[in-house]
Formats: C-alpha cells, sequence, structure tokens
C-alpha cells in the first residue's frame, strides 16, 4: 500500500487517498474544510519539547528519530498508532500530512517510513500488536 507525505497547506487531490494530519497542532491559518483532513491522529506527533528540542537542533536528525521512536512506544502514541495502521490497512492510498517546512525531516517521514517497514515499530505496537491492545481492552471493561 502507497504512503505518501504532504504539507497539510497543499491542496488536497484525489490521488491523496485518506489523508491523516499527524501534528499535534492544528496548522496556523487553515481551515478544516480547505485541510480536507479525513483523521487527525495528534497523538501520533512529537511531544512538545521533542518538538522544541529539533526545531533548535535541526543536525541531529539521527537523534531526533531514535528519540521519537521511542515516544511512539509510549501507551499514549499506543491507539494513535494502532488506528494509523488499520488506516494503512484498509486503503488503498495513505497521505501523511504534516505542517512542518521541512519536507524532508519531520515526524511524517518517520512515520512513513515505520508504515512501509524500514524501520522497526517500537515494542508493543504494528499490525500484530492490534490484537493484543484489543484483548487487553476487552480484559479491561467493567463486566456488567
Amino acid at each position: 500500500m502507497p504512503v505518501a507525505i504532504k504539507r497539510v497547506y497543499e491542496k488536497a487531490a484525489r490521488a491523496d487517498g485518506t489523508r491523516v494530519l499527524v501534528d499535534r497542532l492544528w496548522p496556523r491559518g487553515l481551515t478544516k474544510a480547505r485541510a480536507a483532513v479525513d483523521a487527525w491522529l495528534r497523538d501520533l506527533a512529537p511531544s512538545d519539547a521533542l518538538r522544541h528540542w529539533f526545531h533548535a537542533r535541526p543536525e541531529a536528525w539521527v537523534a531526533f528519530r531514535k528519540r521519537y521512536m521511542k515516544e511512539l512506544a509510549r501507551p499514549e502514541a499506543a491507539t494513535a498508532l494502532d488506528e494509523l495502521y488499520h488506516l494503512a490497512d484498509q486503503r488503498k492510498r495513505l497521505t501523511l500530512l504534516f505542517a512542518s517546512k521541512n519536507e524532508e525531516r519531520n515526524n511524517a517521514v518517520v512515520l512513513k517510513d515505520l508504515l512501509e517497514g524500514m524501520r522497526k515499530p517500537p515494542t508493543g505496537t504494528g499490525p500484530g500488536a492490534i490484537g493484543a491492545v484489543r484483548e487487553r481492552q476487552a480484559r479491561s471493561r467493567p463486566r456488567r
């Protein structure tokens, strides 16, 4: 399944398929209609601290990727990551949207690599873990 990345400020196209915004903050000056976002997975975005750290050190791309992958292994990101894998399985085309001006080094690039199998998913995540997450959620629900 092809995964594309695109700045959210670029015009939406039919070829984009399902458009998923992967930033924590809504893009400045952009209406929801113009963004044409099908899903907004803000919990997949890097933490504010990591985002600010990388903004001050754009040359530290490798370190950013490592830190971001560690953040994706946290429980808060697990549900959003599962949803992203589910969207990728359900669609013929998926476009990850981001607001960063740096089109080659941003969190959407890391997520694209994850989806395409170029990077190892964080422990306890990925398509194989979806069943385990659902099982844990079912066990944690109160019985009637």
